[in-house]
Formats: structure tokens, sequence, C-alpha cells
């Protein structure tokens, strides 16, 4: 018997590739501007240290599943994403330690209201409204991992047509280096997911659309925007 005064929500969680367990989220942290090209393409052209916004963990999109067309927006954009998954948390991480405490990787979209941002960096506003929305964060199952990481190609495709296509290694922040920073600001947790940046390439999504996004070496994902 509970004690909860209303039923407590179910936990949100991602399928680890090749078994039946699942990866219990605990939230969701995602870096911003990650990739030299994409920073250019949205206005900028610096390696400031990265930073980072945050979704819900109830908005990831797991494999099989459809994700909704948000309200109060008329341009949705995907943005195609390495995915690291937390297996061992800690705080002020080193960066030659980082890569230990990774359970594994996953593909991942992150949907952004575009509008909405521009809207809110307009005016100096948070993003949270923009990127945290319910179901904004498409992921992948997660593949178990150990060694450097990933670093090949992530492309994704709209109705079979390319419109994301580079490699992780153009990242800015390496992924040691992602963690470790986010070790500086949040005590990190087995559970927590990290959205490591998009490349260059981002755009509309309207519904109907098709989405299909590989990360070489890690994995695929697929879903319609309904």
């Amino acid at each position: 018997m509970s004690n909860f005064v209303i039923p407590a929500p179910p936990l949100a969680t991602v399928p680890v590739e090749g078994t039946a367990a699942r990866f219990p989220v605990r939230r969701i942290l995602c870096v911003g501007r990650n990739y030299a090209a994409h920073r250019r393409e949205m206005g900028g052209d610096d390696r400031d240290p990265p930073f980072f916004f945050t979704k819900p963990a109830d908005a990831v999109v797991t494999p099989g599943e459809d994700a909704a067309y948000p309200t109060l927006t008329s341009n949705l954009h995907h943005e195609m994403e390495l995915v690291v998954a937390i297996g061992k948390g800690g705080t002020n991480i080193p960066v030659g330690e980082a890569l230990d405490h990774i359970f594994g990787y996953a593909a991942g979209v992150d949907l952004t209201r575009r509008d909405i941002q521009n809207a809110a960096k307009d005016k100096g506003q948070p993003w949270d409204a923009s990127k945290g929305f319910d179901r904004s964060a498409p992921i992948s199952a997660i593949r178990p991992w150990t060694g450097p990481a990933p670093q090949g190609r992530i492309t994704l495709s709209v109705n079979g047509q390319v419109k994301q296509d580079a490699t992780v290694a153009d990242m800015i922040w390496s992924v040691p280096e992602i963690v470790a920073e986010a070790s500086k600001l949040w005590a990190l947790a087995p559970g927590d997911l990290i959205y490591t940046g998009t490349p260059e390439g981002v755009g509309p999504l309207v519904r109907g659309d098709t989405v299909t996004g590989e990360i070489e070496g890690v994995g695929s994902l697929s879903f319609k925007v309904v």
C-alpha cells in the first residue's frame, strides 16, 4: 500500500538494446550549439563553455511510438543528437574519468518549437516552453558501451530526404568534456540522459512527416509526427 495522495506517475524508461531490461530515466539534460556549423546557422561562431537546458523525463518518445505535433507552434524543428546515458553518478567529475560514468549511448532527436524559442531569445526569457514540452525527446534503444565515445556519422532524414549529415567527431565539446561540465552544475546520477547537441541542417516538420535518424555504431530511430 502506498501513502501517496494521488496515483504516482509511471516511471519513464528506455529499452536497452539486446535485452529485455529498461533504463529508468531520471532527467534529461541537453547541450546547446555544440557543432560549429550549427552555431553559425543559428547566428553564433565561438567556443563558449557548453550551456545546458532541460527536458522532463517523460518527454521521451521510445521506439515504436509517434511524436505528437505540439500545441502553440507553427514551426516545429528536428535536431538529431547523440545521447549519453549515465550509469554512475558524481560531482566535479574529471574529464579523464568521465567515460567511466557512462552506461551507453543512443540516437535521439531534440524537437524544438523554434518560433517560441526565437521569441524567448528576443525577450531574454527561458527556453522551457520551446524545448521541454510533451513528447519532445524521441530516442532509440540504448546501446551499452565501454571505451572511447562514438565518433561516426550522424544523419537525419525526413520522408526519405536527408536533412542532417555530419560526424559526431565534429562536436565542439567532446562527450567527456560535456559530462565533466554537467557534473559541475548538477550531481549527476544513474538514469540521467544527456543530449549532446545537433549538427547543421535543422529544419521544420509538419504532421504526417516520417523522421529517421541514425548514428554510426550506436543505433537508429524512426517516428511519425502526428
